[in-house]
């Protein structure tokens, strides 16, 4: 199994509670439309430190392969789009378990 983490801090002015919803809407409503996508939920941060990310994802896949097929994937891309819009910056890690 893969583990699929992504944080990201948001743009400085923009409505970033309503930013971070989309994002989260956007991602979470890929469940059940990609093959090899177990699972995967979005967390908006509700502590203000000025170390912490605003959104993250976090993602399981079958295998490597059903992780890089997610990438391209028209509605992955779709929901990808969304986030662009609003990110300042990005940090991911992609890891293999068991």
């Amino acid at each position: 199994m893969i583990k699929h983490i992504v944080m990201w801090r948001l743009k400085d002015g923009i409505d970033q509670p309503a930013a971070a919803r989309a994002i989260k809407q956007a991602l979470e409503g890929l469940n059940g439309k990609i093959p090899g996508l177990i699972r995967l939920e979005v967390g908006i941060n509700f502590v203000a430190d000025k170390d912490a990310s605003d959104v993250v994802l976090y993602a399981e896949f079958e295998s490597q392969a059903a992780l890089e097929a997610y990438q391209v994937h028209p509605a992955h891309n779709a929901a990808a789009e969304v986030v662009k819009a609003a990110r300042a910056e990005r940090r991911v890690v992609d890891y293999e378990i068991g």
